[in-house]
């Protein structure tokens, strides 16, 4: 079964985390088979929180892909997000 969860990287006290793709039995940061974005938990000011390539999680989910907890809140999140600013976007071109 695939899943699609968050893996660590960063150093200590300082987490990063990459959104993969991966099979349930391997190690939250061992083999994966797909990268589809980051999360940076310590962004400040103008670093870029999270990306995620939506339209290959759409894909793996379509698949039978199933996303953790904490995914599916950064997806909700950042759908959001990204709703805003094209909705930002289209009020600047007007």
């Amino acid at each position: 079964m695939l899943v699609i969860r968050l893996s660590r990287a960063g150093s200590k006290k300082r987490p990063y985390y990459h959104i993969t793709v991966a099979d349930r039995r391997e190690p939250r940061d061992g083999r994966f088979v797909e990268r589809l974005g980051f999360f940076n938990p310590g962004a400040v000011g103008a670093s870029e929180r999270y990306r995620i390539d939506l339209d290959s999680y759409e894909q793996w989910v379509r698949k039978g892909a199933q996303p953790s907890p904490r995914v599916k809140q950064l997806i909700k999140a950042y759908r959001k997000q990204s709703a805003g600013t094209a909705a930002a976007g289209e009020e600047a071109a007007a």
